[in-house]
């Protein structure tokens, strides 16, 4: 079996968010392209943090706030998304294979890996579901049946 990176798996195109972005802006981006995560990144591209569905969900008040409806609309208008984001981030690179990666994901109990290359500019984003896309490809490989060997030769 050959030996799988992260750059043959990771999703290239990556979406991300700056810092200044509002929190309530960046949960819709987030749930208009149904995606759970966003790598937030300065105007250089440099990674600053990570921006989770959880980190938006825990960032609204709780339906028992004594805030009136108003004063929690006027809150939320204000938070950013460097206000709420994780960081620092961990991250892997494209060469890093995807056991190491998947161990990362797995000790520190996080979904998603941003892809950094040698000069630390993003280059991708290796989630769950990258993993269980390449772990289903491989599945779907090993249940086609063998060619046998002299197949195309008549008698």
């Amino acid at each position: 079996m050959r030996l799988e990176l992260v750059k043959d798996w990771m999703t290239r195109e990556v979406i991300t968010a700056v810092p200044h972005m509002g929190v309530l802006d960046a949960g819709n981006l987030m749930r208009d392209k149904s995606i759970r995560r966003l790598p937030v990144v300065d105007g250089d591209g440099r990674l600053l943090g990570i921006l989770t569905h959880g980190d938006v969900r825990e960032a609204k008040p709780s339906t028992t706030s004594s805030l009136s409806a108003w004063e929690l609309n006027y809150l939320l208008a204000r938070l950013t998304v460097a206000d709420v984001m994780t960081q620092p981030v961990l991250t892997t690179t494209p060469e890093t294979t995807i056991g190491e990666a998947a161990q990362i994901m797995y000790q520190h109990k996080i979904s998603g890996l941003p892809v950094l290359d040698n000069n630390d500019n993003l280059v991708g984003i290796l989630t769950e579901s990258d993993i269980f896309r390449m772990v289903v490809h491989d599945w779907q490989k090993s249940q086609s049946p063998p060619t046998p060997p002299y197949a195309h030769y008549k008698e």
